[in-house]
């Protein structure tokens, strides 16, 4: 079994939707979780896991975490060794995040609310970047915060990057076409 399959059979998706939704939570559908924020498609969010290629002890930065969801199935994927800094915008979520991942005892997890430069450059560079809301263009200055070798995954406009960081400056990108997510703001 998969790091991500193992993240997926433990962290289960209905602890991080609001009261109302999680008679939904097995539908393969983004749901909403308030504030015109949605906990996002688990196919997607497995697809996205799965091409961030997450290791253990890993430090990872979770971009527009909503609910919480992503950041902690990637807190049980970088294990004890590892820490995922969760930002998310909307002050609501961050503790709604922070009270869901509480409750779960998961000590590797940090959630901040975003400020006015996307991600923590304070805290970088980190092993891994996963954005969960679609960008209209792409943020250099969250590629800056990647370490050399270090993967992001993010969504510009209707297709999901997956870009690894590479010495001198250099990128290489995959394309996977298809998908709608919300803003990120």
């Amino acid at each position: 079994m998969s790091s991500v399959d193992d993240a997926f059979n433990r962290i289960k998706r209905g602890r991080f939707l609001p009261i109302s939704m999680q008679p939904l939570a097995g539908l393969d559908r983004a749901l909403p979780i308030g504030y015109d924020q949605t906990n996002s498609q688990p196919t997607t969010v497995r697809r996205m896991l799965g091409w961030l290629d997450v290791q253990p002890g890993q430090r990872v930065l979770d971009v527009g975490s909503g609910s919480g969801w992503t950041t902690a199935l990637l807190a049980h994927i970088v294990g004890r060794q590892g820490h995922v800094y969760s930002v998310e915008r909307i002050p609501e979520l961050v503790q709604f995040g922070r009270n869901n991942c509480n409750k779960l005892k998961l000590k590797n997890v940090e959630f901040f609310e975003a400020g006015p430069e996307y991600g923590l450059p304070e805290l970088a560079p980190f092993d891994r970047i996963l954005v969960s809301a679609s960008a209209d263009e792409f943020p250099d200055e969250l590629l800056d915060q990647l370490k050399i070798g270090g993967k992001m995954v993010i969504p510009i406009r209707d297709t999901i990057y997956e870009v690894t960081k590479l010495e001198g400056g250099k990128t290489k990108v995959t394309h996977h076409p298809g998908y709608v997510f919300v803003p990120l703001v």
